[in-house]
């Protein structure tokens, strides 16, 4: 008998105090302590991106916040550079596509990370430079600061927009202080909620540059409401909660809490290359170990070993279906449950 460990990238295991937190009475979320509680969330989010914006919380995945973000901050026809080097980047150029705006594509091998050499082989002008700091599809890690500067440095008025939707809470991050202007995340990762909230960081420069659009995602109508405790259409106040419950505990050892996550995936690494395993990405990422699959195996065959002794993983996407599997404990874990999954890895890696 095993217990049940989620070992994917999102949704994770869930954080104790997220799980305190869902377990109170229902709030109505036009209360003074549903107020409070958002509050307090929002202002935890706005420490955690080190911004001096604002953080909006809305109603929907990681997803929802990229496309309100490409929707306020881009007019039809504004031209957007976006590199592609994996399924959620790839996930950009089609949001920006549908959102009318001009995509130019810059194609990479999936697994590989963006240079800044790569930036400046595009021609421009571009309005924007749409990037995904952890490509957790590959578990690839951007180095958005530089590329940050890099674009700049040649069109000063774009503006840089990230999904960091598996890298907030696992690796280091700012706004400003890189020169970014506003990013992605969602309840469901690195921050060790359930699944149902997008949290949408703009930078003072992203405030004044929005340009409203739509009636859900309009993030001109969530900022005249959300300072003040409330959202503009009714809000997952409980995941609210859960936010403010995970945060309270985690902002303050946040420096200790990234070290494990590198340790925690270092040793998944280590394991793996061990046995004889090929790791995908050009740079490794803290939220996901990507390995391509062994030779004359399934995916579907490896899920089934992994399943056999309690364990939920996840296989590749887009045009890496089928060729690799990852695994990630980006969730509510310690140290001693990396070394029991790379042990797992090992035994179930014995059986083929």
């Amino acid at each position: 008998m095993y217990r049940p460990r989620l070992l994917t990238p999102g949704p994770v295991e869930l954080h104790p105090r997220a799980l305190e937190a869902l377990s109170r009475p229902q709030l109505h979320h036009r209360s003074d302590e549903a107020k409070r509680v958002f509050l307090k969330a929002k202002a935890g989010l706005e420490a955690a991106f080190k911004t001096q914006g604002q953080v909006l919380m809305l109603t929907g995945s990681g997803t929802a916040a990229m496309d309100a973000l490409v929707q306020n901050l881009f007019a039809p026809g504004a031209r957007v550079l976006v590199p592609v080097h994996g399924n959620f980047s790839e996930r950009w150029a089609k949001i920006a596509q549908q959102a009318g705006l001009e995509v130019v594509r810059l194609e990479l091998e999936w697994g590989r990370v963006v240079r800044p050499e790569h930036l400046e082989e595009a021609s421009g002008p571009f309005d924007g430079l749409l990037l995904t700091h952890s490509e957790s599809s590959t578990g690839a890690l951007n180095d958005v600061r530089t590329l940050a500067q890099a674009f700049k440095a040649r069109f000063p008025e774009g503006l840089v927009v990230v999904d960091a939707i598996t890298s907030m809470f696992l690796s280091e991050f700012e706004l400003e202080g890189w020169g970014l202007d506003a990013a992605a995340c969602g309840s469901q990762k690195g921050i060790m909620c359930p699944p149902g909230l997008g949290y949408a960081a703009l930078s003072p420069r992203a405030i004044e540059h929005l340009k409203p659009r739509g009636f859900y995602l309009n993030l001109a109508s969530e900022l005249k409401v959300q300072s003040s405790g409330e959202s503009a259409w009714t809000p997952a106040i409980n995941l609210v909660a859960a936010t403010a419950a995970v945060l309270e505990e985690l902002l303050p050892r946040l420096p200790e809490h990234l070290a494990l996550k590198e340790q925690q995936n270092a040793i998944l690494y280590a394991s793996g290359e061990r046995l004889g395993l090929k790791p995908v990405p050009e740079v490794k990422s803290p939220a996901t170990t990507c390995f391509y699959l062994p030779e004359g195996t399934s995916y579907a065959q490896l899920k089934e070993a992994f399943a056999a002794r309690g364990a939920t993983i996840i296989g590749g996407q887009g045009q890496l279906k089928g060729r690799v599997f990852r695994l990630s404990l980006m969730g509510y874990s310690d140290l001693y449950d990396a070394y029991a999954v790379a042990r797992m890895l090992e035994d179930v890696l014995a059986d083929f």
